[in-house]
């Protein structure tokens, strides 16, 4: 006669295989969740890097004049469109465009629904999380509008 052998694995050995799954998950996971953190926070900071070099550009181009704020959307015009040396925007322009799209800040959650700029000079805040970037047309600084802070607790705000 033929002896019949168990073939499979018992409930304690499956359960030995989970609970050791487990345990690796816990200490891979927060390595992967930390790292999409600074990945976001490199981003910010390149995005930062790119719009002050292209405001910058703009100045040098036009005279010693910043974009025109005289609303959030010609400020992103100025920026994404051809503009003549006094800043008017034309499509046969000699400037710009200085980029083809406004970066968005990567830690703004709803950034579809979330004003691109916001133009300094009112009583809000730096960091008031009112947009995605926050302009100053008097000194052409530009920073973060989100309310986070770095791993090292620097505001977003002033990076």
């Amino acid at each position: 006669m033929r002896t019949l052998r168990n073939q499979g694995f018992t409930l304690i050995e499956i359960l030995i295989v989970v609970i050791i799954l487990g345990i690796l998950a816990a200490i891979v996971i927060p390595q992967f969740t930390e790292a999409s953190s600074e990945a976001r926070e490199s981003q910010l900071v390149s995005n930062l890097q790119t719009l002050r070099s292209q405001i910058g550009l703009y100045k040098v181009q036009h005279n010693d004049q910043y974009p025109d704020a005289t609303s959030t959307a010609t400020f992103e015009a100025c920026m994404t469109q051809k503009t003549l040396i006094d800043g008017t925007r034309d499509t046969a322009g000699e400037y710009g465009p200085y980029m083809q799209a406004v970066p968005k800040n990567p830690f703004i959650t709803d950034p579809d629904n979330t004003p691109l700029f916001r133009l300094d000079g009112d009583s809000t805040p730096a960091g008031a999380g009112t947009a995605q970037w926050c302009f100053d047309p008097t000194t052409g600084n530009i920073w973060a509008d989100d309310t986070l802070r770095t791993p090292d607790n620097t505001p977003h705000s002033s990076l």
